[in-house]
């Protein structure tokens, strides 16, 4: 299941761009009003300095209709004049100023809704695909694409679009004023402008390519430590702290150079386009200062020529610049489509069924399964488990018991055949209706930093305490946890960390019996305890287990005596099914698995048939 970004044209992105922008209609028009605003008072700014310099400092008398207005509120003195169109200039400068920041906070506040909302939609996207995926990909890429490649859509609207917008409108206000100020300036200015368009077509190709493999080496970093954080127990009982801070310094190495050269590459793109400004600049001063000198314009209009030039070469630069910092930006929204992209494990049909009154009665209907890249696991798997029985799942590493009691919650659908529960194919059924209806217990007890009460209550988001209390007694964990300093509301590290494997089994066990669900899925979950330990959840589980349909792998002989039925697999099939007596009698493998269960001898030792009879009572 690949999530590599997919080729992706510029109007597609805009378009996926302008999607996430709709819910925010009236804040994306209240920061293009501001912006409007903006471009407008920046055309305005260099005015009230010509007027000072040509008007009031200079010969040139003011022209009709401003000198009546002046004059009406100044009375014509020269000092009231230079006060008045200073004050004015200071006026339109603070307003701009005003209007900017309130269009930085408009623009901050809707970049982060945009982004918070594309990382609950990445999220639920992420929760909704199937297992197998979460199987094959890291936690560590799913993390960065939703922690990181979110802000691809902030800096695509607030960083792309509205800039972008705003330099194509100001361009075009200022280019047109130039033309009526000076024509040949006004041409002369555009001279920069095929140079401009060269260096973006050139360095924004390659800097998208070289952005999306160092999103993809800095996604592999975080892998790296996740996997360290993960299995610190193994690594520091190997005492290996050294060879992973090496390999992390070396994956970092890398990731870091890939970095600075896709850095020195977008400084080379500014330092090129800053210079094809500053030269454009230097031209337009030279024709212009002759204008002057000839006669043919003002030092004020010179002046109003410069501030506008630099009107329009700021957003020729901005679009420029803002177009190879984009790269990133595309590179990140690439690899948000791409994971949108996949499909959810399992699209409920339209006519789905609430399984709600499950009573669970199961059934395997010749039942095959292969995984999409690998070979068959189940082959024609077909037997009931009815309410109230117990099925015990055996046989060898690899023999595909995981995969088969994974299939009833539907982790994974048959390739071929059947899963019913209560007479009724699991598929027609709503998926989150179907698995309300499952209580799992793993092998290794799953806790989450939280206070005990709030793990209990993941079994029933709306149990009260005394139910939460009535569960932890019936799973015998009540008295342990009233031991600890706040009871119930004892805080509890990451993964159970400061509880025996004992407790956290336990605490386990109350969250299933919490969720009162008519089919219950054990793997082993006494595999890892001690004598003592295991005595009290097997307790526990008796009393989970009454009413319930039961199945359960199993890994030890006590299981699987208690067990109503013994499933037994040999590669993918059903070698033998039965009870514990009967089988003892009648199945080789199952005969060998039960003395490898109760005495340790390996598969390989030979032995009788009365010896391994003999040794599976005992």
């Amino acid at each position: 299941m690949s999530t590599t970004p997919p080729p992706d044209d510029n109007g597609r992105l805009l378009r996926w761009t302008l999607e996430h922008m709709r819910p925010y209609r009236g804040r994306v028009a209240g920061v293009g009003a501001l912006m409007l605003l903006q471009v407008g008072l920046g055309a305005l700014e260099p005015w009230p300095l010509k007027i000072v310099i040509d008007y009031v400092l200079g010969q040139h008398e003011l022209p009709e209709p401003l000198k009546s207005w002046a004059f009406g509120l100044t009375g014509g003195g020269t000092a009231s004049l230079l006060i008045l169109f200073v004050l004015a200039g200071v006026v339109l400068q603070l307003v701009h100023q005003v209007a900017s920041a309130v269009g930085v906070r408009l623009q901050t506040d809707t970049g982060q809704r945009m982004v918070y909302d594309l990382r609950y939609r990445l999220l639920e996207h992420l929760q909704s695909l199937g297992l197998l995926h979460h199987i094959s990909t890291s936690t560590g890429d799913a993390v960065y694409r939703v922690d990181v490649d979110s802000y691809s859509i902030e800096n695509l609207a607030i960083s792309g679009v509205f800039p972008l917008a705003t330099s194509a409108i100001t361009l075009i206000v200022m280019f047109t004023i130039l033309v009526k100020l000076d024509v040949s300036v006004a041409l002369l200015s555009l001279s920069v402008v095929p140079f401009l368009f060269l260096s973006l077509r050139y360095y924004a190709t390659s800097l998208s390519s070289q952005e999306e493999k160092v999103k993809e080496l800095e996604s592999n970093l975080i892998s790296r430590l996740y996997e360290i954080f993960s299995s610190i127990r193994l690594v520091k009982s190997f005492a290996r702290e050294g060879l992973e801070s090496a390999r992390y310094a070396e994956a970092g190495a890398t990731t870091m150079k890939a970095r600075i050269a896709v850095t020195w590459k977008q400084s080379l793109f500014g330092l090129m386009v800053a210079t094809t400004t500053i030269l454009g600049t230097a031209l337009v001063l030279i024709v212009g200062g002759l204008h002057v000198l000839r006669g043919e314009m003002t030092v004020g209009s010179l002046i109003v020529v410069t501030s506008y030039l630099g009107a329009v070469y700021g957003p020729l630069s901005s679009i420029a610049f803002t177009t190879g910092q984009l790269q990133a930006a595309i590179a990140g929204a690439r690899r948000v489509r791409a994971m949108l992209a996949l499909e959810p494990e399992t699209i409920d049909d339209p006519g789905a069924l609430d399984a709600g009154a499950v009573t669970g009665d199961v059934v395997f209907d010749d039942v095959s399964f292969k995984y999409p890249s690998g070979a068959d696991v189940l082959h024609n798997i077909s037997f009931e488990a009815k309410p109230g029985q117990m099925i015990a799942v055996v046989g060898l590493t690899g023999a595909g018991k995981t995969t088969l009691v994974s299939l009833i919650p539907r982790f994974y659908n048959p390739t071929s055949g059947r899963v019913l529960i209560d007479g009724i194919d699991i598929r027609k059924y709503k998926l989150r209706s179907l698995r309300e209806r499952i209580s799992i217990v793993p092998q290794d007890a799953v806790l989450f930093s939280g206070t005990i009460a709030d793990n209990l209550r993941y079994g029933k988001l709306d149990a009260t305490r005394e139910e939460i209390e009535a569960a932890a007694r019936a799973a015998h964990a009540h008295d342990f946890v009233m031991r600890l300093p706040k009871g119930y509301d004892t805080p509890i590290a990451e993964a159970g960390g400061g509880l025996s494997g004992g407790e956290r089994q336990r605490l386990s066990v109350a969250r299933a019996i919490l969720k009162s669900a008519p089919i219950l899925i054990l793997d082993e979950p006494t595999s890892s305890l001690d004598a003592i330990s295991e005595e009290i959840v097997f307790a526990a589980l008796k009393k989970l287990r009454v009413g319930r349909t039961t199945i359960v792998i199993a890994h030890r002989l006590s299981t699987v005596r208690d067990a109503d039925a013994i499933l037994v697999l040999d590669g993918g099939r059903i070698s033998a099914f039965g009870r514990h007596d009967d089988l003892l009698k009648s199945s080789e493998l199952y005969r060998r698995m039960c003395a490898r269960l109760s005495v340790g001898k390996s598969l390989d030792e030979p032995e009788t048939v009365d010896e391994l009879i003999q040794a599976a009572r005992q």
